[in-house]
């Protein structure tokens, strides 16, 4: 079943509904993983506007959870990068994150944009002290994220409160789908329509049942959190234009189009 946070153009007025296979979204009272009730309103998918499908009151983040990735990133920074041995989990920052088909602001002193397509859990139970058996149950769904990074600044800065978090760098859409399983599905970015990484979702390192029984030794994961699980592959530097397309088989289609900051004299340039 896919869920939708949507908005009514002209109104403001936010609601959750449920998305069929008709493109119809039927509005609820409440939100999908708690107490909800069907209402009778319902719209055509075309005549609302998606917005991120939730705020997270924790958003999490595997880093360096694909074997491929950690080996074009020794390549491309000339240095060795260990490969993890244990599930390890990072922070990134919820004012960072915009929905589905809104533009991907790239700083004026940016230099080297590149996107990160990531398949996202969205957490519907309290857990803690979870086991890999049970830690799935905790689950609500799924739905698709692009970390975008900034490079140079991710090199540089002791931390990675600009290079990961700025304004509208974690694109995150279009909905929730809740009959969705990662090992079977595939993973592709394009850019401007031409596809640049295809890769395995579920092959991953360490396994989402993995990082979420080792978190929760430790924290308790809250519903509405949410867990980027990681990326493959490598993507090119990005442009002012550039239009990224993340595709993952039974979730759908993330899009965002990368625009500089006004009055960047880099504007339009690679």
């Amino acid at each position: 079943m896919r869920w939708i946070n949507f908005s009514l153009p002209g109104s403001g007025r936010r609601a959750y509904g449920r998305l069929d296979d008709d493109d119809r979204v039927h509005e609820i009272r409440g939100i999908p993983w708690a107490g909800h009730e069907l209402a009778s309103a319902s719209y055509k998918l075309s005549e609302v506007k998606i917005e991120v499908p939730v705020v997270p009151p924790t958003f999490y983040a595997a880093g360096l959870n694909y074997v491929t990735h950690i080996r074009e990133q020794e390549t491309l920074t000339g240095r060795k990068i260990d490969v993890p041995p244990q599930a390890d989990i990072g922070y990134r920052a919820v004012n960072a994150l915009i929905a589905h088909e809104e533009n991907v602001v790239i700083p004026e002193d940016a230099t080297h944009i590149e996107y990160e397509g990531e398949l996202v859990v969205v957490i519907g139970k309290k857990a803690r002290n979870v086991s890999e058996a049970e830690a799935l149950q905790c689950i609500f769904g799924y739905t698709i994220g692009n970390d975008v990074s900034e490079r140079a600044w991710q090199r540089s800065d002791r931390t990675f409160w600009r290079a990961k978090n700025c304004d509208t760098f974690k694109p995150m859409g279009p909905w929730i789908e809740t009959g969705f399983d990662p090992a079977r599905a595939e993973t592709r970015v394009l850019v401007n329509g031409q596809v640049k990484s295809h890769f395995n979702t579920g092959d991953m390192l360490f396994g989402i049942a993995t990082f979420i029984s080792r978190m929760t030794r430790y924290l308790t994961l809250y519903p509405g959190d949410i867990v980027w699980m990681g990326t493959d592959g490598h993507s090119p530097k990005l442009a002012h234009g550039d239009t990224v397309d993340v595709d993952i088989s039974g979730l759908g289609t993330l899009r965002n189009t990368f625009v500089r900051a006004a009055g960047n004299p880099l504007a339009g340039n690679s």
